[in-house]
């Protein structure tokens, strides 16, 4: 009897808890599709115009779990420079001799930039190869016109990494 009593409770706390719910979900902050179009034209213009900052937020490394990375890790992005401040994670079949070099720490200005549309309707392909490291380094972006994007880069001393970020028009730091 006690049971069925803290079952009927339950039951009623949750039909009661749906509609609430319901009502936080809809007065979201939704954007609007004007707020959408000005960001998917920010996103085109910043892959077509090759400047643009990639704010990494997630890793992926090849065979370990995923990381939540601090907020301080980009790839900026200008016609004549990227400025790369990346972690690894992973296996790496070349150590670097310097300590400071284990993640993607570089500043180029030798690199080929190519974009393309994507497999989906408001996406792009971004590739660019850096030519002014010691080895040879490419890193491939998903970009999509709501800002969000996924990188992966392809290190020959090292296995393949994904990152999880934004694209933003920032200015370069």
């Amino acid at each position: 009897m006690k049971e069925e009593s803290i079952m009927k409770k339950m039951i009623c706390f949750g039909f009661s808890l749906c509609p609430f719910l319901l009502l936080l979900w809809g007065c979201g902050s939704a954007r609007t599709a004007a707020e959408k179009e000005k960001l998917a034209w920010e996103v085109r213009e910043a892959v077509e115009g090759a400047s643009f900052t990639f704010d990494a937020t997630y890793v992926y490394p090849t065979s370990y779990k995923p990381l939540y990375l601090s907020p301080y890790y980009d790839v900026v992005v200008t016609p004549d420079t990227i400025k790369a401040y990346l972690p690894y994670y992973g296996r790496a079949y070349r150590a670097p001799m310097d300590p400071r070099e284990g993640g993607f720490q570089f500043t180029s200005s030798d690199f080929t930039y190519r974009y393309a549309p994507g497999s989906h309707k408001g996406s792009w392909m971004v590739k660019m190869t850096i030519l002014d490291l010691d080895r040879p380094v490419t890193f491939s972006f998903d970009i999509w016109e709501n800002g969000s994007s996924r990188l992966m880069v392809n290190d020959f001393n090292r296995q393949p990494i994904w990152f999880q970020g934004d694209i933003s028009r920032k200015a370069a730091k």
